[in-house]
């Protein structure tokens, strides 16, 4: 701890977003560059707790206090080492992840806490600047082939974990570039496609090998994955939950997700049209994102920078409280009221809305809403209740659906293979990761269900270390917060 009274010196400070005026124009990154003297600032704050709550609070177990201090002193090639111990891809997280360490920080009890994440996604730009991030293929191959199907978060750690390990690995990806839900899910303006561009090369240079448009169970016989020693699914919870009400099958009603990869597809200059795709867009239209969550937010921000005449969100659940509610102490991660910054660029938001019906000719053009309230019944159990004389009709052109994922696709290779589901329709595995079927693991939200891009990042690690094990008898690969001890075959 190199500050004594840093904490006490300087106060909480974040990085300027560009106006409003200006980043509704592109889908570049919102955020300016933060000044290296206010990140040493930041990292002074950090009070070197003797019990790190933050490296708790983190799924990936990353070693905080460690590389705050070293940013605070400006070695910052040292703390990208450390920070490189437990986070594959700290240019992801430190972009677009909700940052549980920050609610876990021991300072956030008596003040604002450390901004560890623009902190971390600082030292890993240093690193690509500075040249640091090299291409470490390993010194031995074991011998041993691994099938990772799916790229996003998940698939990207456990195979680059693998690789590491000195196994021959393949990735699957059935889209037209590696990425998954980083590279269709998560619009430019929040982390652009360059960026996953700049690691996928890194990892190629290791060795991993990407084979997109490939669509095992489809285009890609299951049967083929038996030349594999083993086979790890990443293949997310991209089964949208839907709406069955009256008027869903009109026009105009689209899942979040196909919205979104639409726009992703087009900055990355594909012509959909050409591709025989029927376009969604928001252009003059008044647009309503039903979900309150990060994807709705997502959906919020797009159509703003499609120039949409009005963009409103509807969330089920009562308006957060502004603090912590009582029944989520520190340090856990609280249900709070959130803005992002697609909210600040314009949008009304609505909650305990329930839509019951979309109305329209061909295409939708109303929706028929009702206020709701939570009750608990005399079982104990809450139940969403409608409050009568509350209902409401809205003006609708675009209506998209961000309510959520129910697991994987049902059929292709899940089906193929054979694979025992759980009760929440995820992939069933063991505490080794391992499926139903030997040989075969899951990690990410197949596994765990939808979730956080850093949990999916933590969960490929943690696969990546099982199946080496099944491969090899023994890892000496490490998950969470020790990093990767030296292979040594």
């Amino acid at each position: 701890m190199g500050a004594i009274r840093g904490f006490m010196e300087y106060p909480r400070e974040l990085p300027r977003r560009r106006p409003v005026a200006e980043r509704v124009k592109d889908y570049h990154e919102i955020y300016e560059r933060f000044p290296i003297e206010k990140l040493q600032q930041q990292g002074a704050r950090c009070m070197d707790c003797g019990v790190p709550f933050c490296q708790a609070g983190c799924p990936l177990g990353n070693i905080i206090p460690d590389w705050n201090d070293l940013v605070y002193k400006g070695r910052w090639r040292e703390a990208y080492e450390r920070l490189s111990l437990t986070n594959n891809f700290p240019e992801f997280t430190g972009r677009i992840c909700p940052a549980p360490c920050e609610s876990a920080c021991v300072l956030g009890l008596v003040d604002d806490p450390v901004t560890i994440e623009r902190i971390e996604q600082e030292i890993i730009e240093q690193a690509f600047r500075h040249g640091w991030v090299q291409p470490e293929p390993p010194a031995v191959r074991t011998g041993k082939t691994v099938a990772v199907i799916g790229s996003g978060p998940a698939g990207l750690a456990c195979a680059a974990q693998l690789n590491r390990a000195g196994h021959t690995v393949t990735v699957f990806e059935r889209d037209d570039r590696p990425g998954g839900l980083l590279r269709y899910g998560i619009p430019d303006f929040k982390l652009e496609k360059a960026v996953v561009d700049r690691r996928i090369r890194v990892m190629e240079a290791e060795g991993v090998r990407f084979e997109c448009n490939v669509e095992v169970g489809k285009n890609y016989p299951v049967e083929r994955l038996d030349d594999f020693d083993a086979v790890v699914l990443c293949i997310g919870a991209t089964k949208p939950r839907d709406l069955p009400i009256p008027g869903r099958e009109l026009d105009g009603i689209h899942f979040a997700w196909d919205y979104l990869w639409q726009q992703n597809k087009r900055v990355a200059g594909d012509d959909l049209a050409a591709a025989g795709i029927r376009e969604i867009h928001a252009a003059g239209k008044h647009v309503i994102v039903i979900g309150g969550g990060d994807t709705g937010s997502d959906c919020v921000g797009t159509a703003n920078r499609q120039g949409a005449a009005s963009v409103t969100q509807f969330e089920l659940l009562p308006m957060p409280p502004q603090e912590r509610p009582a029944h989520q102490p520190w340090p856990f991660y609280p249900m709070i009221l959130r803005t992002s910054t697609s909210h600040e660029e314009g949008a009304e938001r609505h909650w305990s809305i329930l839509t019951k019906a979309f109305l329209g000719e061909d295409r939708v053009e109303q929706l028929r809403t009702v206020q709701v309230a939570l009750e608990r019944g005399d079982d104990g159990r809450t139940r969403i209740v409608e409050q009568p004389g509350t209902e409401q009709l809205w003006k609708a052109d675009l209506v998209l659906l961000a309510i959520g994922y129910l697991g994987p696709e049902p059929g292709g290779v899940v089906e193929g293979l054979g694979l025992e589901l759980d009760a929440r329709g995820n992939v069933k595995c063991g505490d080794d990761y391992q499926t139903s079927r030997p040989g075969v693991f899951a990690a990410g939200d197949a596994r765990r269900g939808q979730s956080l891009v850093v949990w999916a990042i933590s969960e490929g690690r943690e696969a990546a270390r099982c199946v080496d094990e099944y491969l090899v008898g023994v890892s000496t690969l490490r998950s969470k917060g020790v990093g990767d001890l030296p292979v040594v075959r």
